[in-house]
């Protein structure tokens, strides 16, 4: 097995300034970067070939192997990032979505007793006026089956909470919705216990009026996420795969980390908006928690991998970014090797830069963030 230090590229100039502005909508963590997906699959897939990624996230892989005319397939259990994905695939026109935004304003003052009676966190974080807006959407936008309500939809959860001033709420990270007590504790030290008045006619005309400025397109022919558990969607899809002629030319993913994250806990307020708990809640529900069982991120891995080799084709590549960890870095080798004992694996080490203890003296240290594991058939 090989080993090499990824050197990244730049933008490939066949990405268009129009997808280059839709491929950055949704914030979301340990996201793929364009540059990398974009040299990824022109690299290892030519047009017309199969990429599935059943670890989609926000779909950047997803989204970049339609732009680059391939036939792509994901699937994502998160609903946060099955919806960006879905909205960069095929946006609804721009007219539609803004008159959409107008009709959900124009009942929003019917939320205003709920909105009044919300809690602290949520009087804090949002002007009443905005938060009157939220639950309008929240209750009128069917952003599951109606494209243009998932269109606004996903422009709500983009600037759901960030920046002050720059989003809908009160001083927030943008890719991690932070928990209610230490949101409340954290605005009062700082002085941000007044949410900010946002107009929100205005702040939304001129950034939707932004991202459909070079123009929209339209990849439902080429591109599809799938809201669902991997290894479900995986079965559905081999079953299918037996009746038509589907095979996997590139097999390109990034799985969830062991113990880093619990990505629906990270997104607890944007699941809000969509429907789900006034408060971050730890889900039962199997693969939607932080991997803290050993044993079950290995069945994950073992699971959803076997699945993908059963449709792989003869001349299929797999690529896959995972942690640099012991535990994850090996699991994952362990996995793929058993599942793709055919193909060849080389390790490529991704560096990052971060400040050291001697950044006064303008050093860094390099050290290593991730590892892409390429299986190529001999």
């Amino acid at each position: 097995m090989s080993k090499v230090i990824l050197k990244m590229d730049k933008a490939l100039s066949d990405f268009s300034c129009i997808e280059s502005r839709w491929a950055r909508l949704g914030p979301y963590y340990a996201m793929f970067p364009m540059e990398f997906a974009c040299n990824v699959i022109s690299r290892y897939s030519k047009r017309g070939d199969f990429v599935l990624d059943p670890f989609a996230g926000r779909g950047s892989g997803t989204f970049a192997a339609a732009a680059l005319e391939r036939k792509a397939f994901g699937i994502e259990i998160n609903p946060v990032g099955w919806l960006y994905s879905t909205v960069k695939l095929c946006p609804a026109p721009k007219e539609e979505v803004l008159r959409r935004l107008n009709e959900i304003l124009e009942i929003s003052f019917q939320y205003l007793e709920v909105a009044s009676s919300m809690g602290e966190f949520y009087l804090s974080c949002f002007s009443r006026e905005v938060l009157c807006f939220l639950l309008s959407a929240r209750n009128k936008l069917c952003w599951k089956t109606n494209s243009i309500d998932s269109t606004l939809m996903a422009f709500i959860l983009h600037y759901l909470h960030g920046k002050r001033g720059s989003s809908l709420s009160n001083q927030m990270p943008m890719a991690k919705s932070t928990s209610i007590k230490y949101s409340i504790n954290w605005w009062k030290r700082k002085g941000y216990s007044t949410p900010p008045d946002i107009d929100i006619l205005a702040f939304f005309n001129s950034r939707i009026t932004w991202r459909y400025e070079k123009g929209r397109f339209d990849y439902s022919n080429r591109g599809k996420v799938v809201l669902n558990d991997s290894t479900k969607e995986l079965k559905v899809m081999r079953n299918k795969k037996a009746r038509t002629s589907i095979k996997v030319d590139l097999l390109f993913t990034s799985p969830p980390y062991y113990g880093v994250t619990n990505y629906h806990v990270d997104q607890w307020l944007r699941l809000w908006l969509l429907g789900g708990a006034d408060k971050p809640t730890l889900l039962s529900e199997k693969h939607k928690g932080r991997f803290n069982s050993m044993p079950d991120y290995e069945n994950l891995l073992d699971v959803v991998f076997g699945e993908c080799a059963k449709m792989l084709s003869n001349k299929g590549v797999v690529y896959v970014r995972t942690d640099y960890r012991k535990f994850t870095l090996e699991t994952t080798k362990k996995v793929l090797l058993k599942h793709f004992p055919k193909h060849i694996m080389s390790e490529t080490v991704d560096l990052c830069k971060s400040k050291s203890q001697t950044e006064l003296l303008n050093n860094t240290t390099e050290k290593v963030c991730e590892v892409d594991l390429l299986l190529e058939p001999h």
